[in-house]
């Protein structure tokens, strides 16, 4: 049983937990829960697992049938609680291999749908557009250099699994990133406040890429110039833009109300 915080395992798990850097490096992330490391399991990602000792033989069954035993380790309690960042543990930890996609295959396709994300900074708006991306049949999210981790353990909670699933890849940068699209068949759609066609107006059915801001700045001018077309999302009242998870979702269901 691990019961210090200085096993070389505890302090790898610190530096997975605060460093990006070290994620990449790695190629590897944290998962907390027994959902989110079960599922890790399912997707054959886990590298190994670690379970608290308060939290039991049951869980300790559930998963090392699928992991092997030789592959979980126990902590103690105090050492739970230092690596844990929710405020009600499960008592379950998983250290993740990174899911690795190819951009090509994620363009394949006469109706390939991707969702492009410049510079996106919170991490429950990322995961929620993760999310709606599988719920509403996205072929993929493209995510700027600039958007917070996808790996952040924030992020990895509040996409709720969907990380495992939904495809992605990182671009150097999202104006370069929009031209190549284009040339490969994609119809832009920009979202942006001062674009005068309702986001309802445009046309999804072919290869379509949805482009969305920065939730303080939105587009950078360069990038939004770049796509085929700018499109609103009409609002009442005296409010100056939506939240980015919320605009990416009404577009993202657009897209599938169309193809429907």
């Amino acid at each position: 049983m691990i019961e210090s915080m200085n096993n070389t395992q505890v302090k790898r798990i610190g530096k997975l937990k605060k460093s990006s850097r070290f994620r990449r490096q790695e190629k590897a992330f944290i998962a907390e829960g027994f959902k989110m490391a079960a599922e890790g399991l399912v997707h054959g990602l886990v590298q190994t697992m670690y379970v608290a000792e308060s939290a039991g033989e049951e869980y300790f069954s559930k998963l090392s049938h699928t992991i092997g035993k030789e592959n979980i380790e126990w902590v103690s309690d105090a050492v739970f609680r230092q690596l844990s960042d929710t405020t009600a543990p499960q008592g379950v930890l998983a250290v993740i291999r990174m899911p690795e996609y190819e951009r090509e295959k994620i363009l394949s396709g006469d109706a390939a749908a991707l969702v492009c994300l410049e510079d996106i900074q919170d991490p429950g708006n990322l995961g929620t557009i993760m999310r709606t991306a599988e719920g509403a049949g996205m072929s993929g999210v493209v995510l700027s250099k600039g958007c917070v981790d996808l790996f952040n353990p924030k992020v990895v909670r509040s996409t709720m699994g969907a990380l495992y699933r939904m495809p992605y890849y990182i671009t150097e940068d999202m104006t370069s990133e929009v031209e190549l699209l284009r040339r490969q068949g994609f119809q832009i759609a920009a979202a942006r406040l001062d674009a005068e066609v309702d986001y309802t107006h445009a046309d999804y059915c072919g290869k379509t890429g949805l482009l969305i801001g920065n939730e303080a700045r939105g587009l950078c001018s360069e990038t939004a110039e770049k796509a085929n077309v700018g499109v609103k999302i009409p609002m009442e009242g005296h409010l100056e833009s939506l939240n980015a998870a919320v605009s990416a979702a009404l577009l993202m269901y657009e897209v599938r109300r169309q193809r429907r």
